[in-house]
């Protein structure tokens, strides 16, 4: 049997690996890669494999760096089923359809923009028409049921705490004569969180493919992130400001609204500051996700079935405003009274969020707050690493607004509760492998896990396969390529925003006196040149090696 580690090897995003028996092609998970340009150039590069000859695939969950490229799957080729829970079917449907669509819009943008220069016009990944084929596949399996796919393939999904339906994924696999049980983790939530139950303990594994996404950092719990994202509402309203939530229209904004749920309904003292507050959710997915979440109660944990069985509303409060039309978004950025703007994608790298931050990431008086992973090469990952400028639909964004981390609203298990999890393991599994998370997070937690549990774990760095048989493994090369073209790109970012600010300084009145050139313009020229001089030093030495 091997493994090929084909997605969330080099990075947070993109997961898919591929499973070779002596009987059967299968894969866990087929997402999408998502962060920097040259990441998400691997998205139109050809599958490793024939997509024909792949006899299923086991979905962990909807997100769609987990199941983002099956349209592109079965538009080459697939026809097997996808197991998944309910839940995850159901939801992952509207999310392909959704990815569909932005594939679609981005084609048109790109062809529009570059048709008057005589470029090449460019196809889709895939269009909304190809996802909404792939909800024939789907099989859905309940948590806890031993499954048999065939003779000599089992699965059981159990509960990962990450999203509604997201699981973890125990497998019997018979090869060349004997079962090996390989345990997918998928990703894995944090404990204690306000609607769903805690990740399931697994008690035993021959090998393990686990996540790492937060092995190098501990959380505040989501009660103390809860706290903090009301007190920064409160903080920016008073000053006349706008609060804009970059959120994942699939588990993140579900988590705001039930946090400002309660919080309207048991806390009567701030009723007067609550009345003035309007909340929008703008995101035709997170309206569409939402009302999944409501008719799928039997996944969440015993406290929001007691609600319900209680006869109230989950999702719902007095302010709450679900905007659908283009119109209406619009209508939000023309609307001076402070509000709360819940907008995707949770990265800010594209939907209807990149308007509303290009509205007001630029005014003192606003708030960004993120709530989720942000990879690297996104915006939201240039905003809460503190840059001056960002770049928004071919825009340079001045940043003035506070920004914010509430890491505790994370979907994902910091160190702590990965640690915790990987200590149910009763016994020592033969090859632990890490993945889904970036270099640092994934040897740092390998350390601590040496440490502290005596477990070996290896560190998948790149596109590699693992023969079981021989104990061996094989790495494709990838990473450097990427990290080559990352370094390019950056240094095509670096002109242009030089470009842009010698514009800016041409515009001024009386630029070419020099008691009229603006000190704080001359240090962002500085700046530039600096980081300028160390992209190329940095390129020079990669292209050396």
């Amino acid at each position: 049997m091997k493994i090929k580690f084909l997605g969330a090897a080099m990075s947070v995003t993109g997961s898919c690996h591929l499973v070779t028996t002596d009987h059967s092609k299968f894969l866990l998970d087929c997402g999408l890669f998502q962060g920097s340009e040259a990441l998400e150039e691997l998205n139109y590069q050809a599958f490793d494999f024939d997509p024909a000859e792949i006899d299923f695939i086991l979905l962990s969950h909807a997100h769609v760096d987990h199941c983002g490229r099956i349209p592109l799957l079965v538009k080459q080729g697939f026809t097997g089923k996808i197991y998944c829970t309910g839940a995850t079917a159901e939801i992952a449907d509207i999310m392909l359809q959704d990815s569909g669509n932005i594939h679609e819009m981005d084609a048109k943008w790109i062809n529009k923009r570059t048709s008057r220069s005589g470029q090449r016009q460019v196809q889709p990944l895939y269009t909304e028409e190809d996802a909404a084929r792939c909800s024939q596949y789907f099989f859905p399996v309940a948590y806890g049921q031993c499954f048999e796919i065939n003779s000599r393939i089992k699965i059981r999904l159990n509960e990962a705490g990450h999203i509604l339906g997201a699981a973890i994924i125990e497998m019997w696999i018979e090869d060349s004569g004997k079962t090996t049980k390989l345990v997918y983790s998928g990703d894995i939530g944090a404990v204690n969180q306000r609607m769903l139950n805690d990740p399931t303990l697994i008690a035993a594994a021959d090998y393990l493919i686990m996540e790492t996404t937060y092995g190098d950092r501990a959380h505040e719990t989501q009660q103390e992130s809860g706290k903090r994202f009301l007190e920064i509402i409160f903080k920016t309203v008073a000053r006349g400001g706008t609060v804009v939530v970059p959120a994942f229209a699939l588990g993140r904004t579900q988590d705001l609204i039930h946090e400002l749920e309660l919080f309207y309904d048991h806390h009567e003292f701030h009723q007067n500051q609550l009345d003035k507050v309007n909340v929008y959710v703008d995101s035709p997915l997170a309206t569409d996700a939402t009302a999944i979440f409501r008719k799928n109660a039997h996944y969440f944990n015993d406290a929001i079935k007691e609600r319900i069985k209680n006869g109230e509303e989950l999702f719902y409060f007095r302010n709450l405003n679900f905007t659908k039309s283009i119109d209406q978004s619009k209508a939000l950025n023309e609307n001076a009274s402070p509000k709360v703007i819940i907008s995707s994608s949770g990265m800010a790298d594209a939907g209807r969020v990149r308007h509303h931050l290009k509205h007001y990431l630029w005014k003192p008086k606003s708030s960004i707050i993120f709530v989720g992973y942000q990879a690297e090469g996104t915006t939201g990952r240039a905003i809460i690493s503190g840059e001056k400028y960002v770049r928004i639909l071919r825009e340079r964004i001045h940043v003035s607004a506070e920004i914010y981390f509430l890491e505790g609203f994370s979907a994902h298990a910091d160190k702590n509760d990965l640690l915790k999890w990987l200590s149910g393991f009763k016994e020592k599994p033969k090859k632990i492998f890490l993945v889904h998370g970036e270099e640092e997070a994934k040897k740092t937690f390998a350390n601590t896990v040496k440490r502290i549990l005596g477990f070996d774990c290896t560190v998948v760095e790149d596109v590699s396969e693992y023969s079981l048989d021989d104990d061996a493994l094989t790495v494709d090369g990838i990473k450097e390529r990427i990290d080559l073209k990352n370094q390019i790109n950056k240094l095509k970012d670096n002109l242009g925003d030089i470009h842009d600010e010698l514009d800016n300084l041409l515009a001024i009145p009386g630029v070419a006196m020099s008691e009229a050139f603006p000190d704080e313009k001359v240090e962002d020229l500085e700046a530039l040149t600096r980081d300028l001089k160390k992209t190329c030093e940095e390129l020079k030495i990669m292209i050396k090696n």
